[in-house]
């Protein structure tokens, strides 16, 4: 249905893995979010698109510096997340996926909408978040998670109180990232995306990350059969000719080849396994 997706048309499509080929650059210090820790006006809304969960967050932020070529605005985050007992991250960590991942979509400044950023090659500026998952809950993540039954069918839409968008992000960390030119994950797949993927992920709890596995769905309401929503994530591309540059300050694959990476949910699947049949046979 989209040809401008199929993955052997072009070269620079994303998601990609992240290994320890990347070239150091030292030239990539933190970004400047601006806004990021105010607390903005009016409201924020939430909506199930059927392949996505994605907060539409207004106007009042926006992200600058830390090599890109422009300011952008802030227009909304979304997430990609897998299903029961799997890992959904679009990118990759030395071929390992972690939980879910998070998107902050920016659209530069120069452009008065959508449609005009796509045919700017460097239109959009998406931040990427891993999420990772731990036994209590993130407070400020509740800020969405609380809000998912609100919009567990395909077009459902709610409103959210804004809150500082600082307060979702790995703070002390956020000079730590991957820099690389990708393409949207989604129709059209747009190779206009300027990629800074964060090192250090964003943690969650068990009750959190289900809540999005099994809680939201890709069908309507009124459906004959509810699908869950689930998976919905792109394959990881190649990245051919593409140079993925590291942040002054990034750490994690720093002479890591051949360590191997685990998640949360990869490390604790089999005692989650173990748990839920022994409750089971209760």
């Amino acid at each position: 249905m989209f040809p401008s997706c199929h993955p052997l048309l072009e070269e620079h499509h994303s998601p990609i893995n992240l290994d320890h080929h990347m070239t150091r650059n030292e030239s990539l210090e933190a970004l400047h979010l601006e806004g990021f820790d105010a607390i903005q006006t009016g409201h924020w809304t939430l909506h199930n698109d059927g392949h996505s969960v994605v907060l539409q967050v207004g106007n009042g932020m926006s992200v600058s510096g830390g090599g890109l070529p422009d300011v952008y605005h802030t227009i909304q985050l979304h997430f990609h997340w897998g299903g029961l007992g799997t890992n959904g991250s679009e990118h990759t960590v030395d071929r390992r996926r972690y939980p879910m991942e998070m998107h902050i979509v920016n659209m530069k400044s120069i452009h008065p909408n959508l449609t005009a950023a796509l045919d700017d090659p460097t239109g959009l500026a998406v931040l990427g978040f891993f999420i990772d998952v731990v036994y209590s809950d993130n407070i400020h993540f509740g800020h969405i998670s609380q809000k998912l039954s609100s919009v567990a069918y395909k077009g459902q839409t709610t409103k959210v109180k804004p809150f500082p968008l600082m307060s979702l992000l790995p703070k002390h960390n956020m000079s730590q990232y991957y820099r690389y030119y990708g393409s949207l994950t989604t129709p059209p797949c747009s190779q206009v995306v300027v990629w800074t993927v964060y090192e250090v992920p964003i943690y969650i709890s068990w009750s959190q990350l289900a809540q999005f596995t099994s809680q939201v769905f890709s069908t309507e309401e009124d459906a004959e059969q509810v699908t869950p929503l689930q998976n919905n994530f792109r394959h990881v591309h190649p990245t051919f000719s593409r140079i993925v540059s590291v942040s002054k300050d990034a750490k994690l694959l720093t002479g890591t080849a051949g360590r191997p990476f685990r998640s949360a949910v990869s490390l604790h699947l089999p005692l989650i396994i173990l748990l839920g049949s022994f409750i089971s046979g209760l």
